[in-house]
């Protein structure tokens, strides 16, 4: 890709962006949120046309105007969020909008297609059965039906977006050996992650971008965590450090959680028997799999799902379930996964938003109306403290970056003085800078005594931050560690179901 630019109403998302892949490697794309990454992925699979530059394959110039164009050029993306139709099979899944056939007509021939992508599936060791339906398959299995489409069709080049936020250390590992053996077959892999551990443990190089622009293309060997971060964004910055072990922690307990039982929005069980406490101050991480319970155990906490059985303490103080309004009351803050859908209200401005938990206080409202000027007041506060970048308060919170939008809902927990924090992906899909930000947030609370439950995917954060680790599969307590003698493989193994040791 030479020279692409490409700019949208007063954003330049690319600014004559260069990116060069070789057949036959792991090619690493770093960049901020914001940075331009998307949208040169984009426009490499023909979802957005560049307004300059051009695109080589193989030495022969191309235009996409669509993305069938790039999918018969050879060019496929795992998106983060899966392309997949739950009620279908794999083999379903996998020749669903394939085209080619007879007069460009797909010939549906099930056995064919089953035996073909149990034959991908054992080339590249990726481990699925052809006839079963994807609402069947955990989140690894899923992921690897994408990559079996894109296979499928006969893909040279695979853009990877993410692809390990969902798996444990060992499907990584796994998706990692798969990846590698696509390059030594002469295919081009993009790898796009913000785990620069991960870059450094798969990619031959690494392009960085930032600011729209390409800054640098280095050789994975020859780069550290460090210096990719810094070539990230633009100065030296601190990749996560572990939490100081030897901080004493008080003896109150700020969470107590008894025999907790918690239903899906199935109905079946998805927290099943669970107890734990935490201290004030202390950190506890939960380590599990996407969909093993730690959605509805924050809920349950926070008072926005019933409890069918056991009991929830903050501060000695019995909690009733189903009632968000008595866990805020209590103490409790917490900080969704879901920063938009739940988090926030994303068409109301940032100060409704900071204020919609204490919009009835008296300092903000006369019986039924509203103080507007002492709500604005409290917003600008936490937007300075905070150092939240947008416009101005009456702004949508829907025209914010996620660094922003993490940091403003952080900003109007921590306003009134939590005992606990409940902090599920606190840094999902935030660049190095945006990270060390909340990771800095989450440490200043734990230092003034708030007990906090952090639910995060990301295994090097919840080691970093957390003074003990509580695994989670499917719904119970697998095991509990402490998080500065716990392996990556001894949470991996629990994480799966293991008994470790």
């Amino acid at each position: 890709m030479v020279g692409i630019t490409k700019l949208f109403p007063g954003v330049v998302a690319n600014d004559s962006v260069t990116f060069e892949a070789a057949a036959g490697e792991v090619h690493a794309l770093l960049g901020e949120n914001g940075a331009g990454k998307t949208t040169l992925s984009n426009i490499l699979t023909g979802l957005y046309r560049p307004d300059a530059g051009e695109i080589e394959l193989y030495g022969e110039a191309v235009r996409f105007h669509s993305p069938r164009d790039a999918i018969d050029a050879g060019i496929g993306m795992v998106h983060q969020h899966f392309r997949l139709v739950e009620p279908f099979s794999v083999a379903e899944n996998v020749v669903l909008g394939d085209h080619r056939g007879e007069g460009g007509r797909a010939i549906l021939r099930p056995a064919a297609t089953e035996r073909r992508v149990d034959e991908l599936s054992r080339r590249y060791g990726l481990a699925v059965n052809p006839k079963a339906r994807i609402w069947q398959l955990s989140i690894g299995e899923q992921q690897r039906v994408e990559i079996l489409k894109a296979l499928y069709r006969e893909a040279r080049v695979l853009i990877m977006d993410e692809p390990t936020a969902v798996l444990t250390p060992q499907e990584a590992e796994g998706l990692f050996a798969t990846l590698r053996a696509m390059a030594d077959e002469g295919k081009t892999v993009i790898f796009i992650s913000h785990k620069l551990h991960e870059v450094k443990a798969v990619a031959d190089r690494v392009t960085v971008l930032r600011g729209g622009r390409t800054v640098a293309t280095v050789a994975a060997a020859d780069a550290t965590a460090r210096s990719l971060a810094s070539l990230m964004v633009g100065r030296e910055i601190e990749v996560v450090r572990p939490l100081e072990r030897a901080r004493s922690l008080a003896d109150v307990q700020a969470l107590e959680v008894d025999g907790l039982t918690v239903a899906g929005d199935r109905g079946e069980t998805a927290v099943r028997d669970v107890s734990f406490a935490i201290r004030e101050g202390e950190i506890v991480g939960v380590a599990g799999v996407a969909g093993n319970g730690q959605r509805e155990l924050a809920e349950a906490l926070s008072g926005m799902r019933d409890i069918e059985a056991g009991s929830v303490r903050v501060g000695g103080r019995l909690l009733r379930g189903g009632d968000p309004r008595e866990a805020i009351l209590a103490g409790v803050a917490h900080v969704p996964e879901d920063r938009l859908g739940t988090g926030l209200a994303p068409s109301l401005s940032v100060t409704s938003n900071v204020v919609m938990k204490t919009y009835r206080r008296r300092s903000l409202s006369h019986g039924p109306l509203l103080a507007l000027r002492r709500m604005r007041e409290v917003a600008v506060r936490i937007v300075r403290r905070y150092d939240v970048k947008t416009p101005g308060t009456e702004t949508p919170v829907r025209n914010l970056s996620g660094g922003n939008l993490q940091k403003l809902i952080l900003g109007r927990e921590f306003e009134d003085d939590p005992l606990v924090l409940v902090v599920a992906q606190p840094t999902r899909g935030l660049d190095v800078g945006a990270i060390e930000t909340v990771h800095s947030y989450l440490r200043d609370a734990a230092a003034k005594g708030v007990g906090i439950l952090l639910m995060s995917e990301d295994l090097d954060e919840i080691r970093a931050l957390a003074d003990r680790i509580l695994v989670v599969y499917e719904g119970e307590i697998a095991g509990e560690l402490h998080a500065g003698a716990a392996s990556i493989e001894e949470i991996g193994l629990l994480m799966a179901g293991g008994a470790g040791e």
